[in-house]
C-alpha cells in the first residue's frame, strides 16, 4: 500500500514529468540527452571538488602561521621577506634567480646614472664665460672677413659682440667626458627596461618598481631565456642585435665602470657634492667587476642586496623546508611602506600572528615624499600606532632596529645625534649609546600603549648580511610558532 502511495505520488509529481523523456523520442535523441545529462553531472562533481578544495584550503591557510611586514618605505620588509625565503625555503628562493639577475643589473646601472648626473652638474656648475675686450690679429681680420663686420655693425648702430670664451674651473678632464659618453648607452636601456616592468612609472620615482601581481619575474625570466646570453665571455658590438640586453652593454663598459668609480678625482667631486653612492640602496658598484661579465649569475648575497620597490600589497606563500615544523606553511605580507600605502595596511590587521616592524636607525635622513619628517621620527610615530591599535592586542610586536651598518658609518663620520634628536643631549655618540637610546623609546612605546600586557621582541639588525640575519630569524620563528601554538592550545 505504502510503495503505491509513493508511486502515485511520484507520477503527480510536477518535476518527475518534466524530467521524463518525450514518448516519440527518437534513438539519436535519446543518446543526445544522456549525454547532456553526463556532462550536467561531470560539471555538478566538479563544482562539488572545487569547493571541497577550497574548504581545504581555507583550513589550511586558518593553521598557516601569517606574518606582516611594516615599516616606511626603504626600511628593509623586502630584504628580510627574502631572508626568511633564503633561511627557510632556499630551494623556491633560488628557483628564482634567473629573474633577480637583471633586477641587480638595473641597480648598478642606476648607481652609474646617478654617478654620470653628478659629473654632468660639476661641469654644468664649474664653467664659466670669459669675455676677451681685445682680440688678436688673427681674430681680427677673421672678423672683417665676417658677413658682418664689426665696422658695418658699428655703422648701423649696433656695438659688435666680445668674443666670448667658455673654459671650465672642474677637476674633471676630457678623460672623463669620454669616459662619461662611453657609458651614456647604458641610461636608454635602463629606461626601457624600467617601462617594462612597470608601464605607467613616472620619472619621480627613483627605485626600480614593480606592482604587486603583475608577474615581474616571469617576465624578466622570458627576457633572459629570449636574450640567449653566452655563458662564453665576449666583447659585444652593437652589429649583434643585442643592443637592448644589459648583459652586453654592461660587459662592453665594465672597464669603463670599474675606471670612473676607482677615479680619486671622481672620488673628490662626490665627496665635495655630499654624494654617498654607497649609502644608495641597491648599491653595486664595488662589485662591477664580478657583474659586469657576460657569465655573471647573482649569489644570494646579491638577491638580498638588490633594491626593487613594490607598489601595492604582495603575498608570499611559502612551505618551511626545515625547522621546528617542517612542511608547515607561512604566508607573509609585504605592504608598502610610503605614506599613500598606509591606509592598505588594516585590512591585514585580522588573523595576524605576528607583526614584523621594521625602523631604521636612520637619525639624520628624511622621508622621501616629505623632506621636512625625519625618517627615524615617523618610524616611532608608525610604532605608536601599531601598539595602541585594539585589532593587534593579540599580536606578537618585533622589532628589528635596522641598518646598523649605516648607523655606524654615519656615527664614525662624526655626525652628531644631538643635531637630529635634541632631546638626546650630550650623551656619548657611539653605535651603544644611540641604539639603547631608541630602544628604550620604542620599548616605552610600547609597554605604555598596548592594550594588554605582551613581551617586547627587539633586534639588532642589518638585513643586508645574510648570515647574521639568518641566525636572528631562528629564534624569530621559534618564537613566533610557540606563540602561535599557544593561541590554538597545542601547548
Amino acid at each position: 500500500m505504502a510503495s503505491s502511495l509513493f508511486a502515485s505520488s511520484d507520477a503527480d509529481d510536477p518535476l518527475s514529468k518534466a524530467l521524463q523523456p518525450p514518448p516519440d523520442e527518437s534513438p539519436a535523441d535519446r543518446a543526445r540527452r544522456l549525454q547532456q545529462l553526463k556532462d550536467a553531472q561531470a560539471i555538478s562533481h566538479k563544482i562539488d571538488e572545487d569547493i571541497q578544495e577550497s574548504r581545504k584550503a581555507f583550513e589550511r591557510r586558518k593553521k598557516a602561521i601569517k606574518i606582516l611586514l611594516l615599516g616606511q618605505a626603504e626600511s628593509g620588509k623586502s630584504t628580510t621577506l627574502k631572508n626568511f625565503q633564503l633561511a627557510f625555503s632556499p630551494q623556491h628562493f633560488r628557483s628564482e634567480r634567473t629573474a633577480w639577475r637583471t633586477i641587480v643589473q638595473l641597480n648598478l646601472i642606476r648607481s652609474i646614472k646617478r654617478l654620470l648626473e653628478v659629473l654632468q652638474e660639476e661641469w654644468d656648475d664649474s664653467t664659466q664665460p670669459l669675455r676677451t675686450g681685445a682680440p688678436d690679429k688673427g681674430k681680427a681680420k677673421a672678423a672683417a672677413l665676417a658677413p658682418n663686420p664689426p665696422s658695418a655693425l658699428a655703422a648701423a648702430g649696433r656695438s659688435p659682440p666680445k668674443a666670448t670664451v667658455r673654459f671650465s674651473t672642474s677637476p674633471l678632464t676630457d678623460q672623463h667626458r669620454r669616459m662619461r659618453m662611453r657609458l651614456s648607452p647604458l641610461v636608454p636601456i635602463e629606461e626601457q627596461l624600467t617601462r617594462r616592468l612597470l608601464p605607467d612609472a613616472n620619472d619621480r620615482l627613483q627605485d626600480v618598481c614593480v606592482r604587486a601581481g603583475s608577474g615581474w619575474k616571469g617576465l624578466l625570466a622570458g627576457l633572459q631565456q629570449d636574450g640567449g646570453a653566452s655563458k662564453e665571455p665576449r666583447r659585444p658590438s652593437t652589429a649583434d642585435g643585442k643592443k637592448d640586453d644589459p648583459t652586453a652593454v654592461l660587459a662592453a663598459c665594465r672597464d669603463d665602470i670599474i675606471a670612473l668609480w676607482e677615479d680619486p678625482v671622481v672620488r673628490a667631486v662626490l665627496k665635495r657634492r655630499a654624494v654617498r653612492l654607497q649609502d644608495m640602496p641597491g648599491f653595486f658598484l664595488n662589485d662591477a667587476a664580478r657583474i659586469a661579465t657576460m657569465n655573471y649569475e647573482p649569489t644570494d648575497e646579491d638577491i638580498v642586496r638588490a633594491r626593487l620597490r613594490t607598489l601595492g600589497v604582495e603575498e608570499h606563500r611559502f612551505t618551511m623546508e626545515s625547522g621546528a615544523l617542517p612542511g608547515s606553511e607561512w604566508y607573509i605580507y609585504d605592504v608598502g611602506g610610503s605614506r599613500n600605502n598606509r591606509p592598505m595596511w588594516i585590512p591585514y590587521f585580522d588573523d595576524i600572528q605576528a607583526i614584523i616592524f621594521l625602523a631604521p636607525l636612520a637619525f639624520n635622513l628624511m622621508l622621501e615624499e616629505d623632506s621636512k619628517v625625519n625618517r627615524l621620527e615617523d618610524s616611532i610615530m608608525l610604532w605608536k600606532e601599531i601598539c595602541q591599535n585594539p585589532l593587534l592586542a593579540k599580536t606578537t610586536l618585533i622589532l628589528f632596529l635596522n641598518k646598523m651598518d649605516i648607523l655606524q658609518a654615519t656615527l664614525a663620520a662624526g655626525i652628531r645625534v644631538n643635531k637630529f634628536v635634541p632631546s638626546y643631549g650630550d650623551q656619548p655618540n657611539d653605535v651603544q649609546h644611540v641604539t639603547k637610546y631608541f630602544r628604550d623609546k620604542f620599548r616605552g612605546y610600547h609597554k605604555r600603549l598596548s592594550p594588554q600586557a605582551r613581551s617586547f621582541y627587539w633586534h639588532e639588525t642589518s638585513v643586508v648580511d645574510t648570515r647574521s640575519t639568518a641566525a636572528i630569524l631562528v629564534g624569530v620563528r621559534e618564537g613566533i610558532l610557540r606563540a602561535h601554538l599557544q593561541s590554538v592550545n597545542v601547548i
